[in-house]
């Protein structure tokens, strides 16, 4: 059923006293984002629900976690001896986490503007990536150790408690008048059903801080936005590099190694390394190995909501969000949306059709770091190896 979010309560109440749960079989309520609009009213609709359903009766769905590369980082990190070892604080420089829409928010506009980025993506699909690459190696792989582990991966990012730490650690932006691809674009105060002095934020980025020991000083970056030049959604792990006072010190820049996670559209993994250039002369260039698992098989097959709603008829909560788990994410947004509240003069503005403001660059050159391209985006002096044929 398509419902406004403030009936769930209702709903489930209504389900109850009309005698559709008096059935002796089992009962499955599969709810959809946004749960709540913050920790209160999350809090409020979860003690709705639960007077009807018990918890392992509720599903609640994020489709990110259907997605097969999602899914895919657990493998990628636990059944690979040369990646699990390497993944914490010693081996790994950064990591970056992209969600780019070349969509702007069309129809949706009466809805986007109560909850902009940060409510549409960050809360949700964002937080989920980030504690897949973020959490610890969970002792059984079943839903609900699986699920603790994530749980503690996100009560271990930094908090953006004072005003200060939201200036300095995020970047808000809306976008403005652009083109792409030869074609105009309205900005978001032009769209729809959409105030023209809106401060609703269409991109959001953030460094983000896991203060625990495997992560401690290595930065996640965060980024999501509408209107952006290519859509994509991506992991990117940058690996330290060598030392370089060594081997190859003053001959060339070493490219540092990546792994790089491709979600949406295109469903992979590629790897960059360093590599000999053929010839006689000591010349180092990149080289990207790349598996491309939707040319195999196609795009969305299983799609993210069939292979959910399956697990939801087995009663498999692995890929769901337990209230916990959306409890805390909740407590770490709520501190960056009361802040903006209160002050909007750090909103920022790009033009439609571009990668969102400057500010979202200057996040990484503070720490010496670029963001990466993603698929879509050309890269310069590297050879592929795919196969993909590409």
């Amino acid at each position: 059923m398509a419902l406004a979010p403030e009936l769930f309560g209702t709903v489930s109440r209504n389900l109850r006293d009309g005698g559709m749960l008096e059935s002796s079989g089992w009962h499955r309520l599969v709810i959809e984002k946004p749960f709540g609009y913050d920790y209160p009213s999350a809090e409020r609709l979860n003690e709705e629900i639960r007077l009807v359903f018990k918890e392992e009766e509720v599903f609640r769905i994020d489709h990110y976690l259907g997605k097969e590369m999602v899914q895919n980082i657990e493998v990628i990190r636990f059944a690979n001896a040369f990646f699990e070892p390497l993944w914490n604080k010693n081996h790994i420089a950064n990591v970056q986490i992209t969600l780019a829409e070349t969509v702007g928010v069309e129809e949706r506009g009466a809805y986007y503007n109560k909850s902009g980025a940060l409510r549409d993506m960050v809360q949700n699909h964002m937080l989920q990536m980030l504690t897949m690459i973020a959490m610890e190696p969970p002792s059984r792989l079943d839903a609900e150790h699986i699920r603790d582990e994530k749980v503690k991966a996100l009560r271990s990012i930094r908090p953006f408690e004072a005003d200060e730490g939201v200036r300095s650690r995020i970047v808000r932006g809306q976008y403005s008048d652009g083109s792409a691809r030869g074609k105009a674009l309205k900005g978001y105060r032009n769209e729809d059903s959409v105030d023209p002095t809106s401060v609703t934020e269409t991109f959001f980025a953030a460094r983000v801080l896991v203060d625990n020991f495997r992560w401690a000083g290595v930065p996640f970056y965060v980024r999501t936005g509408k209107r952006l030049p290519v859509k994509s959604t991506e992991i990117v792990i940058e690996f330290k590099n060598v030392p370089n006072n060594v081997l190859f010190a003053n001959k060339q820049d070493l490219n540092p190694n990546l792994l790089v996670i491709r979600v949406n559209p295109m469903e992979g993994i590629y790897i960059k390394i360093n590599a000999k250039k053929p010839g006689n002369d000591m010349t180092i260039q990149p080289v990207a190995m790349e598996f491309c698992q939707s040319c195999q098989i196609g795009i969305n097959t299983p799609e993210a909501y069939e292979r959910l709603i399956f697990d939801a008829a087995r009663g498999d909560h692995t890929y769901f969000t337990r209230w916990d788990e959306l409890a805390v994410a909740w407590k770490l947004i709520d501190p960056i949306a009361s802040a903006w509240h209160e002050d909007s003069s750090d909103l920022t503005f790009y033009p439609a059709g571009s990668w969102g403001p400057e500010e979202a660059d200057k996040l990484l050159a503070a720490d010496g770091f670029h963001w990466w391209p993603v698929n879509g985006q050309e890269e310069d002096n590297v050879v592929w190896v795919s196969n993909s044929g590409k």
